[in-house]
């Protein structure tokens, strides 16, 4: 087996009257996170990464913004997908590496629970994944907390 690396990164508005939804984890907060699926900006950067690391398309490939069928589809749904993916190319998922980008809420006291809720989907251990969070130090659209981003590594055997 060959050990392959990915990268993935998203990014979405904060709007009102949206649940914030992050690893899975509803997060409170008076803003979520628009998108046509729970728009888990954090569950979309390790997808992309994880794809990236196969050679298949981006989770726009597979689930598309214009199926209507599967609008407010869980970003965890995408993760199982996504370790499909791997799986039928008969690799495996070795870690996962993220960052999360927000000025605000604090996130991190979640980071247990979006571990636990990633690695299920996925199908690999807790430890096999890092989630950190970090600010824009106030700059761009993340730093005037118009939006969140998130960034990850993604390392497979295939």
């Amino acid at each position: 087996m060959a050990s392959r690396s990915g990268i993935g990164y998203d990014v979405h508005r904060l709007v009102e009257g949206r649940p914030l939804i992050l690893g899975g984890v509803h997060i409170p907060w008076d803003k979520g996170l628009e998108g046509h699926s729970d728009a888990d900006v954090l569950s979309h950067a390790i997808a992309d990464a994880i794809l990236g690391a196969v050679g298949a398309p981006d989770i726009g490939y597979f689930f598309p913004p214009s199926d209507e069928s599967i609008k407010g589809i869980s970003s965890l749904s995408i993760l199982q997908k996504t370790a499909g993916e791997v799986a039928t190319r008969g690799g495996k998922i070795i870690n996962i590496d993220s960052s999360l980008i927000a000025e605000e809420p604090k996130i991190l006291t979640h980071a247990d629970a979006m571990k636990e809720n990633i690695s299920q989907a996925l199908g690999i251990e807790v430890e096999q994944i890092g989630i950190k969070a970090t600010t824009n130090e106030r700059m761009g659209f993340v730093g005037k907390g118009e939006g969140m981003a998130a960034m990850a590594v993604a390392s497979v055997e295939v």
